[in-house]
């Protein structure tokens, strides 16, 4: 079954594009990315794209022999070459590779769960989780994209946006997606915790995605003008955590940011 977005007009999708089925291509992959179960027939993608059933099966065939898409029954999932590609994408990035080095090597991160995440419109996307504390295991995987309202990296990264965006972004009355008791419920509440985050240099997350966790983050300095907005974030389970601790996580969290976004020191 189909997930409860309106669908799309007739033939929009691709309709202004230079290339229509590469268009068409990317949106019944992000239609299958978006939905519930992860499983959608033919029918629910034509309504997702906007061409009729033909069109899409022909769509669908040429997804399939290329291995982005498989087929189970009546239904469409994504296809696993979508992993080799997404695992090429994060090899090549050097943030990913001198994320691992240096949190294998850090006195402190070393034995935590630390993840590094990618700013996407008002989510943000983990791009490398390294597990050193198998105790925290519930947080958010590689790939998965979470709300910035809801995560500490993503608030530590919207902080670095000019005032009169995030206010379009997070209207005062805007109504926050909720997954704990704890978790910002308007766009009044978010942004007063960025002016904090601002002022402190560092956002902390306590309980306001899982109970029983809290996270603390910091936004990595932009390289170049159009590079990409990358946060860090540790986690640690709320019941040992001590502010002691967050001191020396803050700590080596900010040095790795600084090589990062700094790679000549």
């Amino acid at each position: 079954m189909a997930d409860s977005r309106t669908p799309a007009s007739p033939d929009k999708s691709g309709a202004a594009s230079p290339a229509p089925a590469v268009t068409r291509a990317a949106a019944v992959l992000d239609a299958l990315a978006a939905s519930a179960t992860g499983r959608l027939t033919l029918s629910d993608l034509s309504r997702e794209v906007g061409i009729p059933k033909s069109s899409t099966s022909n769509l669908l065939l040429a997804l399939e022999e290329a291995r982005l898409i498989t087929r189970q029954g009546a239904e469409f999932t994504l296809g696993r070459k979508l992993v080799e590609l997404g695992a090429a994408y994060l090899g090549r990035m050097d943030e990913v590779q001198e994320f691992y080095r240096y949190c294998e090597q850090a006195s402190v991160l070393s034995g935590e769960t630390v993840r590094i995440a990618m700013l996407d419109g008002t989510s943000v996307i983990y791009l490398a989780r390294y597990e050193g504390h198998p105790a925290v295991r519930l947080t958010s995987n590689i790939g998965d994209k979470m709300p910035v309202s809801l995560c500490a990296v993503g608030k530590a990264l919207i902080a670095r946006l000019n005032v009169h965006d995030i206010e379009e972004m997070f209207p005062d009355d805007a109504e926050l997606p909720v997954l704990t008791p704890k978790s910002l419920r308007t766009g009044a509440e978010l942004k007063s915790q960025l002016r904090e985050i601002r002022e402190q240099g560092y956002a902390f997350e306590d309980e306001e995605s899982t109970t029983g966790v809290v996270c603390l983050a910091v936004s990595v300095p932009t390289r170049g003008a159009h590079g990409p907005s990358l946060g860090l974030s540790v986690t640690a389970l709320k019941a040992t955590y001590t502010p002691e601790q967050g001191s020396q996580m803050v700590k080596e969290l900010k040095e790795l940011a600084h090589s990062l976004g700094n790679p000549m020191g």
